[in-house]
């Protein structure tokens, strides 16, 4: 079991943030899995997105986060990473490190850095050997 049931961002963009998030996290298997509006909430509007209709990542209109986070997203395969980056480069995502064996962290590591919209370091990850 994840220590974390799911994950909440505040962006400044919504409407943004969701279209770079649709495109760049669809090569993972991730795709949004709920949406809420402020007539529903009472609060904010909203975008759950996730694996097999669990929202785990969510994003609402809200303020810019300040900081930037970095999160990083589980790939079943070295693949998938290589299509999540390149899907987050044409969704307007800035390089933040190639595809590659990251051996500093494990033998196995392979990862991709993007930053979106808003400046967050956006990863995909396999741990699997290839």
């Amino acid at each position: 079991m994840s220590v974390i049931d799911h994950l909440g961002v505040q962006v400044a963009d919504f409407q943004r943030a969701l279209r770079f998030y649709r495109s760049a996290l669809a090569p993972l298997g991730i795709s949004i899995v709920m949406q809420v509006t402020k007539e529903e909430t009472g609060s904010y509007e909203g975008a759950g997105l996730g694996r097999d209709g669990k929202p785990d990542f969510w994003l609402s209109a809200g303020k810019h986060t300040a900081t930037p986070l970095h999160i990083a997203f589980a790939a079943d395969s070295r693949a998938a990473v290589d299509r999540f980056f390149e899907a987050a480069l044409a969704a307007g995502g800035v390089d933040n490190g190639a595809p590659g064996i990251r051996a500093h962290y494990h033998p196995n590591y392979y990862g991709a850095f993007v930053l979106d919209p808003e400046g967050h370091n956006i990863e995909a990850v396999c741990h699997k050997p290839e």
